[in-house]
């Protein structure tokens, strides 16, 4: 059985490791590989996330998909939306789940529980940065993500393309996962 929670310093290494398979492997066929060698290293990904699970004063949601033995298999995070360029009061910065979890509602459940805890402390917007070309993007598109804008971003040496989705009411988003067989 699979649970959402919300994630702790203990989870760092293991969201470290999500994080860096998973980043390199929906990457890996969008981004050039000497680009690709320039983004951080797993040793970095485990202090960031230590780091940022420990701070009182990080203001983020970090809420872990985990299985009965205590393996994680997904994350998401976010908060304030960082731009400020945009009518958007929350961001989500990463969401990532194993290979091998995919296509099974785990992105899903874990949208749910970042978007209830949204709804929770009174935002109404949200925000997605995504590579433009980034197939997982039709994640969004499918819970009506509308795009809002692009624009280009460097990793490593090269530019590409970045394209933000946004709903511009979460509780239409919650009210629509809401009826999604989970």
């Amino acid at each position: 059985m699979l649970f959402i929670r919300e994630a702790t310093r203990d989870d760092a290494e293991q969201i470290a490791n999500i994080h860096d398979q998973t980043w390199r492997l929906t990457y890996e066929s969008l981004i050039d590989d000497e680009d690709l060698k320039q983004v951080m290293t797993l040793d970095h990904r485990r202090v960031m996330w230590e780091t940022m699970l420990s701070s009182n004063k990080v203001n983020q949601y970090v809420f872990v998909a985990e299985e009965d033995d205590g393996k994680l298999v997904g994350f998401i995070s976010g908060g304030l939306e960082r731009t400020k360029n945009f009518d958007y009061e929350v961001e989500i910065y990463d969401i990532y789940v194993l290979k091998e979890y995919q296509k099974q509602s785990v992105g899903q459940r874990l949208l749910e529980e970042f978007v209830r805890q949204c709804l929770k402390d009174g935002y109404k917007s949200l925000l997605v940065w995504i590579l433009t070309n980034n197939p997982y993007g039709q994640f969004y598109v499918r819970f009506g993500a509308q795009k809002v804008e692009a624009e280009n971003v460097t990793i490593g040496h090269g530019t590409y393309e970045e394209t933000a989705y946004g709903w511009s009411n979460i509780q239409t988003l919650a009210d629509q996962l809401m009826e999604l067989p989970k």
